[in-house]
Parts: C-alpha cells; sequence; structure tokens
C-alpha cells in the first residue's frame, strides 16, 4: 500500500493533484474499495495505484507551444508537420550518447592504464629504496671496506696534482 505522496512522487505531479483525481467522478466510487485511512493517512493499495495512474496517462495532456504534445509523465510526441525534424534530432541525439559512452570507456581504460603505471613506478621505488637500504647495511656490517679513509678528500687532490705534475714533467 502506498500514500498519496508516494503515488505522486511516482507520476511527476502534486498530491493535490492527486487527490483532485481520486475525488473525480470517474475514479471516486472505483477507487472505494482500494483505499483505507488510518492515523487520517490515506493509503491505496496496488489496484487503485494502477487506476490511478492509468488516469493520468491517458486523460491528461497538454498542447506545447503548438506543435508538441505532452504526457503527464513528461514524454514528448510530435505533431505531424514535424515528424522528419523530430527523427533526426532523435537519431543525432543517440549518435552523440553513443560517443559519449565510447569516450567514458576509453577514459575508464586510460584511467586504469594510469593506475597499473602509477602501482609500477612505486613499486619500483620501492625496490630502489630497499637496494640502497641494503648497500648501506652491507657497508656497516663489512666494517667499512668500501668506506674511504678519513683524509679522502685530501687523498684526491694530491692524486690530481701529482698526476698534473707528472704530466707537466713531459
Amino acid at each position: 500500500m502506498k500514500t498519496i505522496r508516494q503515488i505522486a512522487d511516482e507520476i511527476g505531479v502534486s498530491k493535490q493533484a492527486v487527490h483532485q483525481k481520486r475525488k473525480s467522478k470517474e475514479l471516486s466510487t472505483a477507487l472505494q474499495s482500494f483505499t483505507s485511512t488510518v492515523d487520517g493517512v490515506v493509503y491505496i493499495d496496488v489496484d487503485g495505484e494502477m487506476l490511478i495512474k492509468s488516469a493520468f496517462s491517458v486523460v491528461d495532456r497538454k498542447h506545447v507551444d503548438g506543435s508538441f504534445t505532452s504526457t503527464i509523465d513528461g514524454s514528448v510526441t510530435p505533431v505531424d508537420g514535424q515528424k522528419e525534424l523530430y527523427n533526426i534530432l532523435k537519431t543525432e541525439l543517440e549518435a552523440k550518447n553513443e560517443q559519449i559512452e565510447k569516450l567514458q570507456l576509453e577514459l575508464a581504460s586510460e584511467r586504469q592504464h594510469s593506475r597499473e603505471q602509477s602501482d609500477k613506478l612505486a613499486l619500483l621505488a620501492e625496490q630502489a629504496q630497499m637496494l640502497h637500504a641494503g648497500t648501506m647495511q652491507r657497508q656497516l656490517t663489512d666494517g667499512g671496506g668500501d668506506q674511504p679513509e678519513p683524509d679522502f678528500p685530501r687523498n684526491i687532490i694530491a692524486r690530481l696534482f701529482k698526476k698534473k705534475r707528472s704530466n707537466e714533467k713531459k
């Protein structure tokens, strides 16, 4: 069972419009066996709901701009003179929707590829850090065999100058 508000929301009309339709000559008698009131709230069962919805979809049609008719649920039907234009526009809209769908799929694929590349780079960076940490640990545990002497910079400078002097003597 549904309330008037729930039915109105599903149809896309106001609660007052459903009340008016329910009280109309066509429906008031037919709906009596399908409605009940609890604490001031009107409930309508499934069969009554179907009657109300069918009354809105069949009876209520309005002219919009003199060239289209519109039903209460928002669907639009072109008048004879405009059918060709309507069909062209409908076809173009469907084509655009297909293009958008394809682009969305491509974008999702590109995002996935980008995430995969990012994960690979993060893994490589982690491996590089582990390699560097392992090298540092090995140097510390080996007693610093690869470590330079305390006067390392002076030795390099001295070697450079010796080579330069030996080249100048020749």
